[in-house]
């Protein structure tokens, strides 16, 4: 039997649920399939940083995964020698740790309130792709099929199995590593809410609170470390603060990583997010955020192509954008990686230069909002998607204190409203009345041919930027010219 969808999702984890739930609420229907009989289980990644968390704002499910999950209030860096480095994050920069299993159940949860389901126990044994559509041969619980879809979407993880049939090589080398992790209860003196990293002579281990008053604990160990209590009880005796008994672990194992990204994330009508596009060191839980991201910005574009109200060659900024997301975030965690195994003589040298971090507000102002994802930003892909001539682009005025393309939205700009989709966001700033750029902005936004909402917001400064559905800058400027050249770019981007 041949069926034929617009979208097909190949991997059901948190990142493929995400994919479906953004196109479904975007109005379009979406195929999940996924090879397990059952979801998997465990709490594997559990760290959610602001910015995943303002997608799920977006579906609907913040409020759900607020309430089962905790909220991380701070993070101590402990140092050889007695002294703590303890950080305030901030609303802001708040990480929610939630077990992976309960963000995955709420996602399809989701995923089922908007109208879509989970196909399981069907698995993809064969990707092949022409001019005008994708062929998956899949075997279900009803025998074979043969799905004909627009566009595929590979959310099937690290090991995954489309990304071997579209021959894409998976780039990169194993982090010579091996970590212990165990999870569990522990009785001591300690700051609750919060992420805990020892860093001693004698090594580092790091542990941070989740929902139910258990811990988390990590450590890099030689091969052959026991993974047992006892070991676990060894690693916070000779590593942490001396004052933390175990009590009861409910899970011991170890794992080691890889630092990879796939030599393309796009081939032709096929598209690879998540761990089926890259892989990299856990510290810092930044792995599911860095797929959720690859799902938000992926589904905007997908959806506008589907629907027909943005024209294909929007889909050509998702591989540069998430190609320099994946880079930056990869050098992240091997720079962290490689600050957190550091010897006797030069975790001494850390530590003293941690110290003056802290000192000087550095960790606060600049490592804090890097962990939290916020530095995370793309290439100007939008203006060479449109094809918008160089003399269009009208230079930023020096000094001006508005985010480039390609930049994350400012803070101080108010989120979209929840729970419905969305297109771009023209906000017009400067004084209220007449004058100023709000009344070429309105006529901007009722003129355009893809979906332009009109903000004005009050502030001393003119000026205004021009907002992409996943929250990025797509334009800004203060002058007249520049809100003319974004007018061309909606233009050129439209079908």
């Amino acid at each position: 039997m041949k069926q034929r969808t617009p979208v097909l999702i190949v991997g059901a984890g948190p990142v493929g649920l995400a994919t479906a739930c953004q196109l479904w609420r975007y109005g379009v229907p979406a195929r999940i399939v996924e090879a397990a009989e059952q979801p998997n289980t465990g709490s594997r990644a559990v760290q959610l940083h602001p910015p995943t968390l303002r997608i799920f704002r977006e579906i609907g499910m913040l409020d759900e995964a607020e309430r089962q999950g905790l909220r991380i209030r701070s993070t101590s860096y402990h140092l050889a020698g007695g002294r703590t480095l303890r950080v305030e994050l901030g609303a802001r920069n708040e990480p929610l740790m939630l077990p992976q299993e309960d963000t995955s159940r709420l996602l399809e949860e989701t995923l089922v309130r908007l109208g879509g389901r989970v196909e399981r126990a069907t698995r993809v044994t064969d990707v092949a792709t022409t001019g005008d559509f994708v062929t998956a041969k899949a075997q279900g619980p009803d025998g074979p099929e043969l799905i004909e879809a627009d566009w595929l979407v590979a959310a099937d993880g690290v090991r995954s199995g489309v990304r071997e049939q579209l021959g894409i090589d998976f780039v990169g080398n194993q982090v010579p590593t091996s970590f212990l992790l165990a999870e569990g209860k522990i009785n001591g003196s300690f700051e609750r809410a919060a992420v805990h990293y020892f860093l001693g002579r004698a090594g580092s281990v790091v542990f941070a609170s989740m929902p139910g008053d258990r811990i988390r604990i990590s450590g890099a160990v030689p091969e052959g470390y026991p993974l047992t209590p006892e070991g676990v009880q060894q690693l916070l005796d000779e590593r942490g603060p001396g004052n933390l008994r175990v009590t009861d672990l409910e899970m011991i194992n170890s794992f080691s990583s890889q630092e990879r990204i796939a030599s393309v994330l796009r081939k032709e009508r096929c598209f690879l997010v998540g761990d089926a596009a890259h892989t990299h060191s856990p510290l810092g839980g930044q792995g599911l955020n860095l797929g959720l991201q690859d799902a938000h910005n992926l589904a905007w574009k997908l959806a506008g192509v589907v629907s027909g109200t943005l024209g294909a060659q929007i889909l050509d900024t998702y591989e540069p954008e998430r190609r320099q997301a994946a880079e930056q975030i990869v050098r992240t965690t091997h720079q962290f990686l490689k600050v957190f195994m550091l010897g006797p003589f030069a975790a001494r040298v850390r530590n003293t230069a941690w110290s003056a971090l802290e000192a000087t507000g550095v960790l606060r102002r600049w490592f804090v909002p890097l962990l939290a994802g916020w530095r995370v930003h793309y290439p100007d892909t939008l203006s060479a998607a449109a094809n918008t001539p160089a003399r269009s682009r009208v230079p930023a005025r020096p000094g001006r204190r508005l985010p480039a393309p390609g930049m994350r939205a400012p803070h101080w700009v108010p989120p979209a409203p929840a729970g419905e989709p969305h297109g771009f966001r023209l906000l017009t700033l400067g004084p209220t009345g007449r004058g100023g750029l709000a009344p070429r902005g309105r006529a901007l936004a009722e003129q355009a041919p893809v979906h332009v909402t009109h903000e004005h917001l009050a502030r001393s400064t003119t000026g205004f930027l021009l907002l992409r559905p996943d929250g990025y800058v797509a334009a800004g400027g203060t002058e007249p010219a520049e809100l003319a050249a974004a007018r061309r770019l909606l233009n050129r981007i439209a079908p």
